[in-house]
């Protein structure tokens, strides 16, 4: 039951991603409110364009490295007890695989969601970012308030 959490992640992050490709042109910012634009872009690093692959043996790297993590993850699931952890888990897995199927498709994740404030842009990520960074926060919430 855990995994349902993966999949409605994936399948969010999959559907947001089929309709910004369709709907937006690349690096051609669409305005929703101040300060936040869809901006159509594409990541080949890993969190905040960090560590680019511009190669194809840096972007099949990426990709086994994304693949390691998340069988790690579903073997975390299976051994983790507390509910919170799981769920944590299972939120970092379904944005692993929906940005490692990016890179499989296109060698880069789409990334559209720009937030800013004046000038200052927060990287673009897209819906498998956020799942992820949730799901961290959600497992670095229950060890520390495990450890109290």
């Amino acid at each position: 039951m855990i995994y349902l959490i993966s999949l409605i992640v994936f399948l969010l992050d999959f559907g947001t991603k089929f309709w910004v490709m369709k709907a937006l042109a690349p690096h051609a910012p669409v305005p929703v409110f101040p300060s936040f634009n869809l901006y159509l872009t594409f990541n080949r690093g890993v969190s905040f364009s960090m560590f680019s692959a511009q190669s194809d043996t840096g972007v099949w790297g990426l990709i086994g490295l994304t693949g390691a993590i998340s069988a790690l993850v579903i073997y975390f699931i299976q051994k983790e007890k507390e509910v919170l952890t799981r769920v944590g888990l299972a939120l970092v897995l379904g944005g692993a695989i929906g940005n490692l199927l990016d890179r499989l498709r296109f060698g880069a994740v789409v990334d559209f969601l720009d937030f800013y404030l004046g000038q200052y842009h927060w990287p673009a990520f897209n819906v498998a970012d956020s799942a992820i960074c949730i799901g961290a926060g959600l497992i670095l919430y229950q060890y520390v308030r495990s450890k109290k």
